[in-house]
């Protein structure tokens, strides 16, 4: 029982290490981007000096649900691509683990190591499809099988197009595992997105 809780404990401190590693550069980066969104589709308020352009930034977040919305999207993709992307070291040799990382469990140098790489990849996708389903729910509707098939989707083809670029700019190595852990993830968000949509809908909040 002990080494199951030390191994629960490890796991938990490895995923919140990880989260927070990418909160601050993730929180400035999304306060950046939306300050672009203002400039490409509110332009009339650009122009006029640093100050105006936060007191506009602050009453757009403070007014417009759908700007929190993606505010939050962005957020959410920037912990993914600096976790996948932005802060990875270079490889030699990116196609070296295709087949590796379906466990928790690797071995180095001869000895067990404890990983949490797959259940990771299945919790980084879990609010990014969750955010992506609610700032878009117009398009996807509210249908459950639509919802899981989007989110499945989305987080597939996200995930695909994270590990050409790890190929292609040998940033970290290609794995199939990551693909097969962030599409679960995905769909794990869609559901949860939809359990909640249904929950507010019965508590009409």
């Amino acid at each position: 029982m002990k080494e199951t809780i030390d191994l629960l404990g490890k796991i938990l401190t490895n995923i919140l290490t990880a989260l927070y590693e990418t909160f601050g550069f993730s929180l400035l980066l999304s306060f950046l981007a939306m300050f672009f969104y203002l400039y490409a589709y509110e332009s009339a308020a650009a122009g006029k000096g640093w100050k105006s352009a936060i007191v506009t930034w602050y009453q757009k977040f403070k007014e417009s649900v759908f700007f929190r919305k993606l505010f939050l999207l962005f957020f959410v993709t920037s912990m993914i691509l600096f976790r996948t992307l932005l802060n990875r070291n270079l490889w030699m040799n990116p196609l070296s683990k295709v087949m590796g990382g379906w466990g928790i469990w690797e071995t180095v140098n001869g000895e067990q190591k404890l990983t949490t790489e797959c259940i990771e990849n299945v919790i980084i996708m879990v609010p990014f499809s969750s955010v992506v389903m609610w700032t878009f729910k117009e398009k996807t509707g509210n249908g459950w099988k639509k919802i899981l098939w989007y989110s499945g989707k989305i987080a597939f083809i996200f995930s695909v197009s994270i590990e050409m670029l790890q190929l292609l700019l040998r940033l970290g190595t290609f794995q199939l595992s990551d693909i097969f852990y962030n599409t679960v993830g995905g769909v794990l968000g869609g559901l949860v997105y939809y359990v909640t949509m249904k929950a507010r809908m019965v508590l009409n909040i």
